[in-house]
């Protein structure tokens, strides 16, 4: 299993990003996924997660409204389309999948939210 995230970097407040994963190694379209965050000195913690088929999406209450996750299966890819970015929205982004019993993280993109 290989998680490759990408589309971090450096926003102002207010501002945009779309973050991909890109997932091999497992049938993709059979397993949910989900974007965690870790931000300095902080716990990681769980933004979004979707379903198989991307019919049901989880936010956490940070996040809800501003994020939004999505899925392309033909792909093998999970997105996560963030809005109105914030100063505490700065993290590294971790792309996770539970496949076979085991967790598997993707290697992180940051995201920093400055002026």
């Amino acid at each position: 299993v290989q998680l490759v995230e990408s589309g971090g970097g450096l926003v102002q407040p207010g501002g945009s990003l779309r973050l991909s994963c890109a997932a091999s190694g497992f049938t993709f379209s059979r397993y949910g996924m989900s974007w965690y965050r870790q931000a300095p000195g902080k716990e990681r913690e769980l933004v979004a997660s979707i379903s198989t088929a991307g019919g049901s999406t989880d936010y956490a209450k940070s996040v809800k409204g501003r994020f939004t996750i999505s899925r392309d299966n033909a792909k093998n890819t999970v997105y996560l389309q963030m809005n109105s970015l914030k100063f505490e929205d700065t993290a590294v982004y971790y792309c996770y999948a539970y496949v076979a019993r085991l967790d598997y993280w993707g290697q992180g993109t940051q995201v920093t939210v400055s002026s």
